[in-house]
């Protein structure tokens, strides 16, 4: 396959939860891809920082930015109107925005439930559901969901964010059988453990370090940058036959006992 079919050169992608960790990474990557890049979180400062950085390291690139809730259905589609207005359409998503609560079940309140699977699902289905209208109307398009290990497995303490990662596993099949049709392609790719600022904490626990080495067989900690291919992949014609399917890139993790 030639190396062009990697080649993202005049699509426009929008990045949500791109401020910091996996989702600004990731950004980087497309943009190194050649992908005009939309950054999205509610930060306009932490925003206008990433993407100042981007613009540094890769000169000429063209990075903007978009401050808004993705958990809020009306401004999400005030925001991806605005932007397709300002810079054309978008070509492919990647749904990252994430957060983390980790609390046992029996102790788990109901407004951290609620926000937790807001920010991991819900704001997927409505920032994915914006986008897809244009998407389905050009014939064209790609979608990337960020699922997790815990779409397949779980963990005590994180009940939230394994079913919602769960469900955003079958949103991905949902889209796929609603969509597909239409020449939109989506997919999700399942990061294992990955050094970032959300789990600071684990990997400065000496047990639960030693844990994740001894679990994974590659033997280390995922970096943000290991997700970077297989996005590039996904938004790319090299993948144009491939939806619905959901890629863990966590060291080989899930496939042992």
């Amino acid at each position: 396959m030639s190396e062009s079919r990697f080649d993202l050169t005049g699509r426009l992608v929008l990045v949500t939860g791109a401020s910091r960790g996996i989702g600004r990474t990731l950004a980087a990557g497309l943009v190194a891809s050649g992908a005009s890049v939309i950054l999205n979180a509610r930060d306009a400062g932490a925003l206008g920082s990433a993407a100042q950085q981007l613009r540094s390291d890769v000169p000429g690139a063209r990075v903007f930015t978009a401050a808004f809730d993705v958990t809020d259905g009306d401004a999400v589609a005030d925001a991806v109107r605005s932007l397709e207005s300002e810079h054309g359409p978008i070509h492919g998503l990647v749904n990252n925005a994430g957060v983390q609560h980790r609390v046992p079940l029996l102790d788990l309140d109901i407004a951290d439930w609620d926000r937790v699977l807001r920010t991991n699902l819900t704001s997927a289905f409505l920032v994915g559901r914006e986008v897809a209208r244009g998407m389905v109307t050009r014939g064209d398009g790609a979608i990337v969901n960020i699922c997790s290990i815990q779409s397949d497995l779980a963990r005590p303490s994180i009940a939230p964010y394994t079913a919602a990662k769960g469900g955003l596993r079958n949103l991905t099949r949902a889209m796929t059988a609603e969509w597909a049709s239409s020449g939109v392609r989506i997919n999700g790719i399942a990061p294992g453990y990955f050094q970032t600022e959300m789990t600071r904490g684990l990997v400065e626990d000496p047990d639960f370090d030693r844990w994740v080495r001894g679990r994974t067989p590659a033997g280390r900690w995922g970096d943000p940058d290991d997700l970077v291919g297989a996005a590039v992949f996904f938004l790319s014609d090299a993948s144009r036959f491939v939806t619905g399917q959901v890629l863990f890139v966590d060291g080989g993790m899930s496939v042992v006992v």
